[in-house]
């Protein structure tokens, strides 16, 4: 099994490779939550990626567009099909389901949508 420092690892390199690959985005974020992420998804959350809509699953909810790939990575990382390692290096790309700002009517997984930049609410 793989140790949690080295799970917490791979999230953090994953994230600071996919805003690396973009030329955009904030990888401090990222992986500055990635303890928290790993903890979460990996320990606390009850979840399904094959039947993301099952309506007794816990929701991350993540406010803040800077944070966005530590969300898209998460979901990769525990088998959403939509976000998959292509999507992730169309990440903030026109036309990717990987937005600067996640918005939850594209990708199962994704919650609540602060909507596209500055328009500053919840959908």
């Amino acid at each position: 099994a793989m140790s949690e420092a080295r799970c917490v690892d791979n999230i953090r390199v994953l994230t600071a490779d996919v805003v690396q690959k973009a030329n955009s985005g904030h990888p401090g974020a990222p992986m500055g939550c990635a303890p928290m992420a790993h903890v979460l998804w990996g320990r606390e959350m009850r979840y399904n990626p094959h039947d993301p809509s099952w309506p007794n699953r816990d929701r991350f909810v993540l406010s803040n567009g800077h944070s966005c790939a530590l969300l898209y990575a998460m979901l990769h990382l525990t088998g959403y099909e939509d976000m998959t390692m292509d999507q992730l290096k169309q990440f903030r790309q026109v036309d990717s389901l990987t937005a600067g700002h996640p918005e939850n009517h594209l990708v199962a997984g994704i919650e609540v949508s602060t909507g596209p930049l500055e328009i500053g609410r919840a959908h």
